[in-house]
């Protein structure tokens, strides 16, 4: 048989999306896959029922309709604390996921470095490989996740072209300070390098924690790419609507990488959540406060139970600690991943190994998500018990 692409073979499918399958599968309490179980908000609803009456239902523009684009600008101004020009700054994409990897793929040449905090966001390894470029993993040290900057200097002089942030992290919830981001972009200025963020958990950052874009730092416009989408701040992760924002010559670029990848996002769920990115500064409050809620609910039932955790800065994910359970003559040499397809079976939730998030050998810690109605995660707190 013809030999396939050496790419293909250095990286695995999604463990993420892998553990769903399983999941359905058994009929398990899905919370691995990070999407909620809740309606979008009404406003987005509507105009779904109302594009689909009306239209559009052909393509729009390659990076995306005129009416979007105005909202995202508008809507992104007040993160990134500056006038965004839609017609010239924003690329609309199918999800953040194309959104990344447009942003790869404009910046790194074939050989070229970038560096990965790690634990990551699975696809970002998947990312630099795709896009011919070799990832650098920088370390984020457990309990706060804190990280050495020299690092990530001294990855800079090995000429890595960028460094990939996901503020706040997905998988270990660490929201970093401006301080951090500052001493960061002080490093991409020095060796005149990029810094690609992913902020689509920008809404779910909590007290006394505060979300600060990179792009909004002095001098960093110009040397940031900011991926976002807005899956999981209206709960619409199967609409698949992201975009990515920066300056002129790059969104120049990125946008004919765009359009050969995808050609376009779906026209009419562009118009449809058109309206959703209307409403005002009370619909961010309000979601902040639902998943502060869900928050605080499920750790105190994990803390009852008697599960070690980490406690999420933002995001809906907690990572656990399942050490004990791998230290039992009955799972002897067992992996995370065996781990978690057992807990599906036996258990009835389903989690996500944390070994597929981190380059060091991490194999104690699974991600579990609490995107979901207060019942459900009621009733995984209550099987989860079963595990003591």
């Amino acid at each position: 048989m013809p030999e396939l692409s050496h790419r293909v073979s250095t990286f695995t499918d999604s463990v993420i999306r892998r553990m769903t399958r399983i999941s359905n599968q058994y009929g398990a309490i899905n919370l691995s896959q990070g999407f909620p179980d809740f309606d979008p908000p009404k406003p987005l609803l509507e105009g779904l029922r109302k594009t689909a009456d009306e239209g559009p239902h052909q393509y729009s523009i390659t990076f995306g309709a005129k009416n979007f684009r105005d909202a995202l600008a508008r809507k992104a101004e007040k993160t990134l604390k500056r006038v965004i020009d839609p017609e010239t700054e924003i690329v609309v994409t199918c999800g953040s996921t194309e959104a990344m990897m447009t942003a790869m793929m404009t910046v790194c040449n074939p050989g070229d470095k970038v560096m990965v905090f790690s634990p990551f966001y699975e696809n970002y390894g998947a990312d630099a490989i795709l896009s011919g470029a070799e990832p650098i993993y920088i370390p984020l040290v457990p309990p706060e996740y804190d990280f050495d900057l020299k690092l990530i200097e001294e990855g800079f002089r090995q000429g890595a072209k960028a460094i990939i942030i996901c503020n706040p992290s997905n998988p270990c919830g660490k929201v970093f300070t401006r301080e951090e981001l500052e001493n960061i972009g002080n490093l991409a200025i020095r060796y005149d390098a990029f810094v690609i963020t992913d902020e689509v958990y920008e809404h779910m950052v909590y007290e006394p924690y505060v979300h600060t874009s990179m792009a909004s730092l002095p001098g960093m416009f110009d040397h940031t790419i900011t991926c976002n989408s807005l899956s999981k701040t209206y709960s619409i992760t199967g609409w698949r609507l992201g975009y990515l924002i920066g300056p002129e010559y790059v969104v120049e670029a990125a946008r004919k990488v765009h359009d050969f990848l995808t050609v376009g996002a779906a026209a009419p769920l562009q118009e449809a959540a058109t309206a959703g990115l209307q409403m005002g500064d009370d619909y961010y409050r309000e979601l902040l406060r639902i998943y502060t809620e869900k928050r605080e609910h499920f750790l105190t039932g994990l803390d009852k139970i008697g599960l070690k955790h980490n406690v999420p800065q933002g995001t809906y994910f907690v990572m656990v600690d399942i050490q004990e359970f791998l230290d039992r003559p009955e799972f002897s040499g067992w992996t995370d991943l065996q781990f978690c397809e057992w807990m599906i079976k036996e258990i009835g939730v389903a989690a996500v190994p944390g070994s597929s998030f981190f380059r060091e050998p991490v194999n104690h810690l699974i991600r579990l998500h609490f995107a979901r109605q207060t019942e459900v995660l009621d009733e995984a707190l209550r099987r989860l018990a079963k595990l003591k």
